[in-house]
């Protein structure tokens, strides 16, 4: 036997979802780290953004420059490395040199060969 409460009005479909009245203003991170990029990149801050912290984030989102690409940022992870080694000690196989040089390659060759 399940219990539901029943409690009128609560989920009465006349109310709709009501707008949030109180957005929390920025904090002072949020807006030094704002105005660095509007320097850095020569973007205007708008000043409507100073009161709404979620707003403020999503321009941080979208304005923030992107990371540098590493020399290393493709090749597969520890982690990712020792479970084909697994799998390969498992099915009695080498790994391609060629998969660790390449997450792609790696993840492929791993699906290929799970043990299943």
């Amino acid at each position: 036997m399940s219990f539901e409460p029943q409690i009128p009005g609560l989920f009465a479909s006349e109310q709709g979802a009501r707008p949030v009245e109180n957005a929390q203003a920025a904090t002072q991170k949020q807006l030094q780290y704002a105005h660095a990029i509007a320097q850095k990149t020569g973007v205007a801050l708008p000043k409507d953004l100073h009161g709404d912290r979620a707003a403020l984030s999503a321009w941080i989102d979208a304005h923030k420059p992107k990371a540098p690409g590493r020399r290393f940022a493709n090749y597969p992870s520890s982690k990712q490395v020792a479970f084909a080694e697994r799998i390969a000690r498992i099915k009695r196989r080498d790994i391609p040199r060629e998969c660790f040089r390449d997450r792609g390659m790696m993840s492929k060759w791993i699906d290929g060969n799970m043990p299943r």
